[in-house]
């Protein structure tokens, strides 16, 4: 993998733990002009997972799911916080995409979680139509939504693993400044 195509939607994906997140952490530092949305793991004392939690790239945070988190969608042992999937993640998704300021959206991550929100759908559709540039994370499992959004003709999926995970963050950096 020596360049990474000329598409304006670029997302990454890999097993759980592969270093997505991490990958588009290093590729965008420095960069202005900016939105989005990063996810996180939550630990307990322990140090076992107990959730996940979202943070926007102007610094607001929510709740993802948690373990022990009533709700009505439940993905594993977590229970998802629809609300803070809207309120949070989507709306960050939806701003970047307005604000005249922002050239990239980001978006971490695309997975069973966060689309149990029909408004967090519209959100990652907008902004895969928009004339920004969109940096990504999607989860590897099949999924009618996720599988439609990886057969669009102009997003490019790269996996991450340990082959990719080292050459990857230098290679976004090229496919930024090349788009």
């Amino acid at each position: 993998m020596e360049t990474l195509p000329d598409v304006s939607n670029l997302l990454l994906t890999g097993k759980p733990g592969s270093g997505k997140t991490t990958v588009i952490r290093s590729a965008i530092e420095g960069v202005n002009g900016a939105g989005g949305f990063f996810t996180g793991e939550e630990r307990g004392e322990d140090g076992s997972r107990t959730g996940f939690s979202i943070t926007t790239l102007d610094g607001r945070t929510g709740v993802l799911a948690r373990v022990g988190l009533k709700s009505p969608v439940r993905v594993s042992k977590y229970g998802v916080n629809v609300h803070d999937v809207e309120e949070v993640a989507a709306d960050a998704v939806e701003r970047a995409v307005r604000d005249d300021s922002v050239t990239l959206v980001v978006i971490d991550e695309v997975g069973a979680m966060e689309i149990a929100s029909e408004r967090f759908r519209a959100a990652v559709r907008e902004a895969l139509d928009s004339d920004k540039l969109v940096l990504g994370t999607i989860q590897l499992k099949q999924n009618q939504f996720l599988d439609l959004i990886r057969a669009r003709p102009d997003v490019h999926v790269a996996m991450v693993d340990a082959s990719t995970r080292e050459v990857l963050p230098d290679l976004v950096r090229s496919w930024l400044k090349a788009v």
